[in-house]
């Protein structure tokens, strides 16, 4: 898949999107929209977007997929689920919820927000604000 592949009217609602993200449309950042946005939300590491993009036609390196996926992250297109210190996911669902994460699997589930229930969370320390919770439930399949 290349930018020519996207119909017109793709184009248009992905070139909305990444302008009122205060992003330029280029070829490489709506094929990979494409990619990621196409259809629905979804969980993706760098390297398998790099893979998607090339089972897809498209010739972007590694740099580029995660120039564009840190872009996409500090524009709030996508959040950042990290499962450990050298794993993280990019979630495309970016209203506040948690996850489950199936370790040998390596598969992320989305958890609404009203599901997880905590009890207490301590204050944060002087001069902080607490800014966001996220819960990732670690499961193995039997």
């Amino acid at each position: 898949m290349n930018v020519d592949a996207i119909t017109s009217e793709q184009i248009d609602r992905l070139s909305v999107k990444l302008r009122a993200a205060g992003l330029r449309s280029t070829r490489p950042r709506l094929a990979l929209a494409q990619l990621l946005f196409g259809a629905g939300n979804r969980h993706v590491t760098a390297e398998g977007l790099h893979e998607e993009a090339r089972n897809a036609g498209l010739s972007v390196s590694q740099a580029t997929i995660y120039n564009t996926l840190n872009q996409f992250l500090n524009a709030g297109l996508l959040s950042e689920v990290i499962v450990d210190s050298a794993r993280s996911y990019f979630d495309t669902n970016v209203t506040e919820h948690h996850h489950f994460f199936i370790e040998n699997e390596n598969l992320l589930i989305d958890i609404p927000l009203n599901e997880v229930v905590l009890s207490t969370v301590p204050d944060a320390p002087e001069g902080y604000d607490l800014g966001g919770i996220d819960v990732v439930i670690r499961l193995n399949r039997r």
